[in-house]
């Protein structure tokens, strides 16, 4: 292995991290591509227009993280035990 790993208390704070990076870029990339079309303006354009983009929605991920949750509790059933003795 290249690094030691974080600890497992680090992982909210990595999960929406790695998403903001993953989900940016592609919408990003997307919206890039349909503005300057795919030629040299693209390539130029398209990290700085990722990178501004995940400035915005890495903070914006945060804040409304715990918003997101309870709605998720709302509309979803918490999951039960498995009964003793049966395999699931």
């Amino acid at each position: 292995m290249l690094f030691r790993k974080l600890p497992a208390r680090f992982a909210p704070a990595v999960m929406p991290f790695v998403l903001s990076i993953l989900t940016t870029r592609v919408v990003s990339t997307i919206s890039t591509l349909c503005s300057f079309g795919a030629g040299t303006a693209f390539v130029s354009a398209s990290p700085l227009a990722s990178l501004l983009s995940w400035l915005v929605a890495f903070p914006t991920l945060l804040a409304v993280l715990p918003l997101a949750r309870r709605i998720v509790a709302l509309v979803v059933a918490p999951s039960r035990p498995p009964a003793r003795g049966w395999p699931d």
